[in-house]
């Protein structure tokens, strides 16, 4: 599975420490150092990447989350979850079908964000059924 990364330079750090734990195979989408910058810039990268590729995921991290989940949930078939704990990063995978997790570098650590990544790349969709019916009509295929 390919897996995108990008952050705001307040989420650098935290972006940096999961790229090391990962090893390899992501792909970082940016920023590159703490300057300031425009996270919509990088999070609209990553959504594109995701959108073109096939079996793939995002990372997105920003100082509370809040802002490149707005960016990311304002694409067609993009799933962007904010997740704080590993409760969170199971269910908006197994309930909700979330393609890119999202974290607040301000809300939680490292390595909790470490942990939640982990659940939510180990976690599958239950097909069908309540969940599959809800995603259609997120996506307006069924009324």
């Amino acid at each position: 599975m390919k897996i995108f990364i990008a952050s705001d330079h307040t989420g650098y750090d935290m972006k940096q420490y999961l790229l090391e734990r990962f090893g390899y195979g992501m792909v970082d989408l940016g920023t590159s150092s703490r300057e300031p910058c425009d996270y919509p810039i990088l999070a609209q990268k990553l959504c594109n990447e995701v959108l073109i590729a096939k079996n793939c995921c995002g990372i997105l991290i920003c100082f509370t989350g809040n802002g490149v989940a707005i960016v990311a949930n304002r694409y067609r078939k993009i799933r962007a979850a904010i997740c704080f704990n590993e409760k969170m990063a199971e269910l908006s995978r197994r309930h909700n079908d979330a393609n890119i997790i999202v974290f607040g570098a301000a809300v939680i650590t490292p390595e909790m964000a470490w942990s939640c990544l982990c659940i939510f790349l180990e976690t599958k969709f239950e097909d069908g059924g309540r969940h599959e019916r809800r995603l259609q009509l997120i996506d307006g295929g069924v009324t």
